[in-house]
């Protein structure tokens, strides 16, 4: 059996806030259940928003909560080679091309997609431009992005969801969407899939809002000749208007220090957590740290979004 690896990839762009506590939760708890492995990845990418202190006060939060780590922290800037390699790789296979559209040219193509009331994506200018082409146009200085070849092929590119089942999307539907900007800096959907590749991910437990990424990041395994990882989307965490729980919009209520501060006891709110969109399938709804390793599972998580109250 594949040893099971998870990973925790917070960006220390704030505090850890609820929902980033019950995702860190939900992967500890599967992987001691299975005796596997937490990687803690610090996506710190976004240098103008990333701070030490968020970083601090992520490992202080996790800690206290005691949801103990066994591999990192590791800072995704520390692998910047590593994504670059993979970006050369797919331009060398074939699985990715330099776009020399600029901003304009593709704001103009969008307006006139949208007037025209057809889908607003990328049209492929550049896809099969010639070698000859391509340096021609890096002679006269044109800066580029690198896309992704999206294959122009019947079927769907699908993948297993332990929470939604068999998701399955068109390849007609997804566009040549970009993997490195013009600045030659890898985008998060290649850094993304270049760390859980190398850092030997075997699951990725993550929020529903993160489904529109997958089936890209599927095909970007599949062009790195790398096996796929398990996937299960859970259900977001709302409050009671039904948004998303989020640093921005609701301030210390949702930040694990407010809890700490205010005398919780970091396992009863672990405990809380754990029940917001997983059901145990009994009435036990207080559970010890061993009595919860041994009832989770991925299959019991929900489908439908929790509330926070």
């Amino acid at each position: 059996m594949t040893e099971v690896r998870v990973r925790f990839p917070p960006s220390p762009t704030g505090y850890l806030h609820i929902g980033g506590a019950r995702t860190a939760l939900l992967n500890w708890l599967w992987a001691r259940k299975n005796g596997g492995k937490l990687i803690l990845r610090i996506e710190d990418t976004d240098a103008e928003r990333s701070t030490q202190e968020s970083i601090e006060g992520i490992i202080d939060g996790m800690t206290w909560l005691g949801l103990d780590w066994d591999e990192g922290p590791y800072f995704q800037t520390e692998f910047s080679d590593d994504h670059n390699r993979a970006a050369k790789q797919l331009l060398d296979s074939g699985h990715a091309y330099k776009c020399f559209c600029s901003k304009e040219e593709l704001d103009n193509k969008r307006e006139a997609a949208m007037a025209a009331k057809k889908d607003v994506r990328y049209d492929g200018t550049c896809r099969n431009l010639t070698p000859e082409d391509i340096a021609e146009k890096e002679k006269q200085g044109i800066p580029f992005v690198i896309r992704f070849k999206v294959p122009q092929i019947d079927g769907k590119v699908a993948y297993e969801d332990k929470v939604l089942g068999t998701i399955e999307r068109s390849y007609d539907d997804i566009e040549d969407f970009v993997i490195v900007r013009s600045n030659g800096k890898p985008l998060y959907l290649l850094c993304n899939v270049v760390d859980d590749i190398r850092d030997r991910i075997s699951h990725i437990i993550r929020g529903q809002d993160h489904m529109s990424n997958t089936t890209r990041q599927v095909l970007l395994y599949q062009a790195l000749d790398a096996r796929v990882p398990v996937f299960a989307h859970m259900p977001l965490t709302l409050d009671l208007q039904k948004r998303k729980i989020s640093k921005r919009s609701h301030g210390e209520i949702v930040a694990v220090q407010f809890y700490r501060e205010k005398g919780f006891i970091p396992w009863a709110l672990c405990n809380f957590l754990a029940l917001l969109g997983w059901n145990p399938g009994t009435d036990q709804e207080i559970f010890s740290r061993d009595e919860l390793i041994e009832a989770f599972t991925l299959e019991r998580i929900g489908k439908v979004n929790s509330v926070f109250n």
